[in-house]
């Protein structure tokens, strides 16, 4: 499984853009210019979680979801590679349970779309005329609205978690180098 990683790791290294190249980029560069989205602190890396976890839930497009988050960092002064790796928690593997979950909170919320054809249209491998009468029909409130609610809840809650995951580590840190520092101080 390491061996894995490591393949990932060094396949990522070569192929991802360098913040030095979206510099000279026309349009990434003004915001890739700006260190604060860059910098790991305790405040971007909350929002950058939130960012990337709204944008990679409602926006269930892959490409647009890494972009539209690292164009939402810019306001909320976010940490875009954070956001742009937590745009990955919706995959293949999650999407179909994200997007059954938005239908049947949709349809708890008094929306009409029926589920039961979403099931035969996943099993049947339906192209993408199919899928969009589905979307244009009746099931497109009920969907978009538990999209937003689902993704909402899960930027706040990943907010948080990232909040107290990075104040429990800087309080872990100091700790140890205060034991540290006081162990030095009994050998003398």
């Amino acid at each position: 499984m390491s061996a894995l990683v490591a393949r990932i790791a060094a396949w990522a290294n070569r192929n991802m853009p360098r913040r030095e190249e979206l510099e000279h980029s026309r349009f990434v560069g003004p915001f890739a210019r700006r260190p604060e989205l860059w910098r790991f602190t305790r405040r971007s890396v909350p929002r950058g979680v939130a960012v990337g976890l709204l944008v990679g839930i409602f926006a269930l497009i892959p490409g647009i979801q890494i972009l539209g988050a690292a164009l939402m960092c810019v306001p909320s002064r976010g940490n875009i590679p954070i956001a742009a790796l937590m745009t990955f928690l919706s995959n293949p593997a999650t999407t179909p349970l994200i997007l059954a979950g938005s239908i049947y909170l949709g349809n708890k919320l008094g929306f009409h779309a029926d589920i039961s054809t979403f099931y035969s249209l996943m099993e049947h491998g339906a192209g993408v005329r199919e899928w969009a009468y589905w979307m244009l029909s009746d099931a497109a409130p009920a969907l978009v609205i538990g999209l937003f609610i689902i993704s909402t809840v899960t930027a706040a809650v990943g907010y948080l978690v990232a909040s107290f995951t990075w104040n429990w580590w800087v309080r872990h840190k100091r700790r140890a180098k205060l034991e540290q520092l006081m162990a030095g101080r009994e050998t003398k």
